[in-house]
C-alpha cells in the first residue's frame, strides 16, 4: 500500500497483450507529463471526445499536473508503454464514499483491440482492493461501445443505467470465480498467441551466423536452412558477404523485410546492442543462444533481467539465454532453429527443457526411440518464455497430443498448477524433476526457492494431474505409450510371456504398480515358426483384449527361434489397434527397442525391460483414472466474511515491523477464525487458583487444565494436560500436582479449557511459502506427524475433491474411517474445516503460519483445542490477481 505517496515500484509489471506482443505497465509519475501530452495530441478527435466528453487539442498544465501527480492510494493511475511511448492510460479516483472510486481509460488509437483496456482494469482493481476500495463506477458515452465492453466482459456483475445522455456503470471489484476465469482465459489466449508467433515465423534472421564450422552461429544457420524452413532466412554477419548460399547482411537494418524471429548467436558482450537493433527493426521475438549469464556474483542475472526488460518494453518475447533452440515439425513451417543436426520426424509429442545439456539428453533419447515430435522448446535460463507459456501454446496446438517437460526450476508453481490441470484434462502432461527442484537453483535461473514441507511441490503436481517422473528416460518411457496408444479404461491388464518364470515376475510387478492381472498366459509357444506362432499369438492376445474386463496388455518374451521381434511387434500392434486398447512389449535380449513397426507415433511401445514397461504403463493407468474422475467444484463455504477478516488483519499488521511475525492472542485468533466460520474451543489463562475457578465456572464444568508450553500442552503422558476436572477442589488439587510434575521441564503458565467430546486427534497446518504461496498440510496428531512425517499436503485453491484427497492422503488417516472397530469419525466436518482454512489462506497471505493442534474429531463434529496463528508482511505471490509476466 502506498498511502504515504511513495512510488509503489512493486506494482510495475511486464504484460502480454491480446495479439501476443508485450508492453510494460507501471504507475504514472510526474515525469510522465510530456509523454502524456504526446499521447493526447496523437489521439483522434473522436477518441478525445469519448474520453473527456468534449474536444481538447492539448491538455493544460493544470490538467497534466492533476493527471500525473497522484498519491497512489486515493488517486492511482497506470500507463502501459511500448519503448518510450505510452499506449494506454487508466486511473481511478476515490469518491466521497471511501469504498468507491471512479475509473477511466484512454487507449491509443493505434493500439485499439490489443486488450490494453482490460489489462489496465485488472491492475487498477488489484491496486484499489489493496487500498480498501471495493467498488468502481464509470461514466461512459453511449457511443463508446468499446469501453462499455471492457467493463461488461471483465466478469464483474455490472449495473448500468442511463442518466442525462451518459451511461452510468458500477460494479463490485472483489474477485469472483467468474472474473478470475475471464482473466485466466484472456491470459491463456495472449500467452498462447505470443508463443505461436515464435513457433511459426515467416522470416528468421540469424544474427551472428558464421562460416566457421562447429560454431553455434554456423550450426544454427545450417540446421535452419537444411531443415527446409518454409519461410525466408536471413544471415546477419558484418564480416561475411555470403553464408550457406545466402547473401549476408552486415546489420539487421539491411534486411529488406520485417523479421519475425531473430536468432542471436553473438558474443555475450554484443547481445545488448543486437537486442536494441531488433527493437528498432520491429522484430517480434528473440531466440538467444548466447550463454554467459550464470556468473556466481549475480552480475549475469542482472544483465539477463535487463535484457528481458529491454525486449519486453519493445514488444518482444525472449527464448533463452543459453537456449538450445526451437523446433516445429509442421510441414507448413519446418522450423529447426536449434542445434539439432536434422529436423525430427513428425509426431504428436511436444518437449520442453531448460538447460542445453538436459535438452540435448531429452532430444537424443527421443530420436533414439524413434519418437515423432510436434515441437520442441529449449528455454535455456528461462528468463522469459517458460514452461507455463509453452503449455498455454500446446493446449491450443492441434498437432500436439502429449507434452513432456523437464523442469530444473519452477518460477510460478501456482500458475503452473492451474494451467497443467486444465491441459491434463485433454492431453497427458509428463513432468520430470529432481528431488531438489524448487530447493536449489541451476546457474542462471533467477526464481524463488521453496521453504515448504518436503512433498508439497509433488503434491501440487498430483493435484494438477500431471504424470510425475524423475528422469528423461522415464519421461520418454511414458511418452512412448501416450503418443502411440489409447488410454486404458481401467487397471486390469493381461500378461503374456513365453516363459513361465518371466511371466510370474511380470505378474507380480503388475500388482506393485497398482494394476490388476486380469489374465496371465505364460505358455506361449513361439518356437513353432512364424507361420504357426504368429497366428497363435494374435489369437491369444486378441481374445484377451476382446474381453471388456481387460483394459490393456503387456507382452514380454525371450528370443524365439525363427521369429523376429519385429514380426511379433507388428502382430501386437495390429491386435491393439483393432481392440482400441493399449499394448506394450518388452523383448528381453533385444537391443533395438525403437517403436515398431511403423516408428514415430503409430508403432508399438517397446522397452528393454519389463520393469520399465510396467512402471510407464502404471503411470498412464493412474493418469487415465485421474482424467475421468470427478474433479469436484471450487466452492466457498458459507459463513465467511473476507472484508471483516481483512480489516482485522490490517490492524494487526500495523504491529509488524520488517520481516518479523506477530503471534495472535487467543482472543484475536478466535475472532479471526469466526470470520471464516471456524469456532475455537474456548479457554482462559489464569494467574491464581481463584482466577482458575472463576474461569472454570464461566466455561462450565468439567474442564481441562493445560500448561501453556506449546510442546507439553497436549501431552498427557508428560503431565502437560489433565482432563475431566469437575469441581473447584479438584481443580485446586490438580493445579498443585501439575506444578510439581512440570518442575523438571521449567515453569510455565496454565489455562483451563472446556472439555471436548472424545475423538481422533488431528493436526491442520497452513503456511505462506515464498515459492508455492499457501500450503495446507493435514495429519493425525502425535507420533504420526512428529516422528514419521506422515503428512498430506495441498496447494490452494482446493476443489471439493482436492480437500477429500488431502484428508485421506496421510497413511494414518485410516483411523478416521472406523479403525480397529471404532466408529467412523465425522470426516465431513474435517473436510469442511480444511476447505475453510484453504480458502482463508488463499485469500490472506498475511497469515504466515496457522496451526490447529489437536483437532479432536468425534462421530458428530470436531473441536479445535489449540490454535497458533502468526501474521507478517507478505511477499507478492508468484500468481497474483492481475496478469503479469514473471520478473
Amino acid at each position: 500500500m502506498a498511502a504515504d505517496g511513495h512510488y509503489p515500484e512493486y506494482w510495475e509489471a511486464d504484460v502480454v497483450l491480446r495479439d501476443g506482443g508485450t508492453g510494460h505497465l507501471r504507475p504514472i509519475s510526474p515525469s510522465d507529463a510530456d509523454a502524456v501530452q504526446s499521447f493526447h495530441v496523437s489521439q483522434s478527435q473522436n477518441s478525445i471526445y469519448l474520453r473527456f466528453f468534449t474536444y481538447k487539442a492539448k491538455l493544460s498544465a493544470k490538467e497534466l499536473k492533476r493527471f500525473t501527480e497522484v498519491d497512489y492510494h486515493d488517486r492511482v493511475a497506470f500507463v502501459i508503454t511500448r519503448g518510450s511511448d505510452i499506449i494506454g492510460i487508466g486511473r481511478y479516483d476515490r469518491l466521497d464514499d471511501p469504498l468507491e472510486a471512479e475509473v477511466a481509460f484512454n487507449v491509443s488509437d493505434s493500439h485499439q483491440g490489443r486488450g490494453v483496456g482490460s489489462i489496465l482494469l485488472e491492475h487498477l482493481a488489484a491496486a484499489a482492493r489493496e487500498n480498501g476500495i471495493r467498488r468502481f463506477s464509470a461514466e461512459v458515452l453511449p457511443e463508446n461501445r468499446k469501453m462499455i465492453m471492457v467493463f461488461a466482459e471483465a466478469g464483474y456483475e455490472v449495473e448500468r443505467h442511463f442518466d442525462d445522455g451518459v451511461v452510468m456503470l458500477s460494479f463490485d471489484i472483489d474477485q469472483t470465480r467468474k472474473s478470475r476465469a475471464v482473466m485466466e482465459a484472456r491470459e491463456h489466449r495472449a500467452e498462447a498467441r505470443s508463443v505461436a508467433e515464435l513457433m511459426t515465423p515467416s522470416t528468421v534472421a540469424v544474427i551472428g551466423a558464421s562460416r566457421e564450422w562447429g560454431t553455434v552461429g554456423y550450426s544454427l544457420l545450417e540446421n535452419l536452412v537444411e531443415g527446409g524452413f518454409t519461410g525466408t532466412v536471413y544471415a546477419v554477419n558484418h564480416d561475411a558477404f555470403e553464408l550457406h548460399g545466402l547473401l549476408s547482411h552486415a546489420t539487421l537494418a539491411e534486411v529488406p523485410e520485417p523479421v519475425d524471429l531473430a536468432v542471436i548467436a553473438v558474443p555475450h558482450d554484443q547481445v545488448d546492442a543486437v537486442v536494441d537493433q531488433c527493437a528498432a527493426a520491429g522484430v517480434k521475438g528473440l531466440l538467444v543462444a548466447t550463454a554467459g549469464y550464470s556468473d556466481d556474483d549475480g552480475s549475469g542475472i542482472a544483465e539477463q533481467r535487463a535484457l528481458v526488460h529491454r525486449a519486453r518494453a519493445h514488444g518482444m518475447r525472449v527464448v533463452g539465454p543459453a537456449s538450445l533452440g526451437l523446433v516445429n515439425t509442421d510441414p507448413a513451417v519446418r522450423l529447426n532453429a536449434s542445434m539439432a543436426p536434422s529436423l525430427p520426424g513428425r509426431g504428436t509429442l511436444a518437449l520442453f527443457s531448460q538447460s542445453a545439456g538436459l535438452g540435448v539428453m531429452l532430444f537424443a533419447a527421443a530420436s533414439r526411440r524413434g519418437l515423432g515430435l510436434s515441437s520442441v522448446i529449449s528455454a535455456g535460463n528461462r528468463a522469459d518464455v517458460s514452461g507455463n507459456d509453452a503449455m498455454q501454446y500446446w493446449e491450443d496446438d492441434a498437432a500436439t497430443g502429449a507434452v513432456g517437460l523437464y523442469l530444473e526450476s519452477i518460477g510460478n508453481p501456482r500458475k503452473f498448477s492451474r494451467i497443467a490441470r486444465r491441459l491434463a484434462l485433454t492431453k497427458p502432461v509428463i513432468v520430470a524433476k529432481s528431488d531438489v527442484t524448487g530447493l536449489q537453483l541451476p546457474p542462471g535461473h533467477a526464481v524463488r526457492t521453496t521453504q515448504a514441507p518436503g512433498g508439497a511441490l509433488d503434491a501440487m503436481l498430483r493435484q494438477s494431474g500431471v504424470i510425475r517422473v524423475e528422469t528423461t528416460e522415464q519421461l520418454l518411457d511414458v511418452a512412448q505409450i501416450v503418443s502411440s496408444q489409447p488410454l486404458p479404461d481401467g487397471p486390469n491388464i493381461a500378461v503374456f510371456s513365453n516363459s513361465s518364470g518371466l511371466g510370474k515376475v511380470v505378474a507380480d510387478a503388475v500388482a506393485a504398480q497398482s494394476m490388476t492381472v486380469a489374465r496371465l498366459v505364460t505358455g506361449l509357444d513361439l518356437d513353432t515358426g512364424m507361420s504357426v506362432a504368429l497366428p497363435a499369438l494374435e489369437e491369444a492376445v486378441s481374445a484377451a483384449l476382446a474381453d471388456a474386463s481387460v483394459h490393456g496388455a503387456v507382452v514380454t518374451t525371450l528370443p524365439a527361434r525363427g521369429l523376429s521381434a519385429e514380426a511379433i511387434a507388428k502382430c501386437l500392434h495390429q491386435c491393439g489397434q483393432r481392440a482400441g486398447k493399449p499394448v506394450v512389449a518388452s523383448f528381453t535380449g533385444v537391443l533395438d527397442q525403437r517403436l515398431q513397426p511403423d516408428g514415430l507415433e503409430h508403432g508399438l511401445p517397446c522397452f528393454p525391460s519389463p520393469g520399465a514397461a510396467l512402471a510407464a504403463l502404471g503411470a498412464v493407468v493412474k493418469y487415465a483414472k485421474w482424467r475421468v474422475r470427478d474433479h469436484g467444484e471450487f466452492l466457498d463455504p458459507e459463513g465467511t466474511d473476507y472484508d471483516a477478516a481483512a480489516a482485522q488483519l490490517a490492524g494487526i499488521l500495523s504491529r509488524v515491523t520488517g520481516v518479523g511475525l506477530t503471534r495472535l492472542t487467543p482472543a484475536e485468533s478466535a475472532a479471526l477464525m469466526m470470520h471464516y466460520g471456524i469456532p475455537l474451543l474456548p479457554s482462559e489463562r489464569f494467574e491464581s487458583v481463584a482466577e482458575a475457578v472463576t474461569a472454570a465456572e464461566l466455561l462450565g464444568w468439567p474442564v481441562a487444565l493445560k500448561t501453556m508450553d506449546e510442546h507439553l500442552r497436549h501431552r498427557l503422558d508428560l503431565g502437560g494436560v489433565r482432563l475431566n476436572i469437575d469441581s473447584p477442589a479438584a481443580l485446586e488439587r490438580t493445579i498443585g500436582q501439575m506444578e510439581k510434575e512440570l518442575v523438571p521441564f521449567g515453569s510455565f503458565g496454565m489455562e483451563v479449557q472446556a472439555m471436548a467430546p472424545a475423538g481422533q486427534a488431528c493436526t491442520l497446518r497452513a503456511i505462506e511459502d515464498p515459492l508455492l504461496g499457501p500450503v495446507v498440510s493435514f495429519g493425525m496428531a502425535g507420533d504420526a506427524v512428529n516422528l514419521l512425517d506422515d503428512w498430506g499436503h495441498a496447494v490452494p485453491p482446493l476443489s471439493s475433491v482436492d480437500v477429500a484427497d488431502l484428508v485421506r492422503s496421510p497413511r494414518a488417516s485410516r483411523k478416521l474411517f472406523g479403525y480397529q472397530g471404532l466408529p467412523p469419525a465425522d470426516v465431513g466436518a474435517v473436510e469442511d474445516l480444511v476447505a475453510r482454512v484453504a480458502l482463508l489462506k488463499d485469500r490472506h497471505p498475511e497469515i504466515a503460519v496457522l496451526e490447529f493442534t489437536p483437532v479432536l474429531v468425534s462421530t458428530t463434529g470436531l473441536s479445535i483445542l489449540g490454535a497458533r496463528i502468526d501474521v507478517g508482511n507478505p511477499r507478492q505471490r508468484t500468481d497474483s490477481a492481475r496478469r503479469a509476466m514473471r520478473d
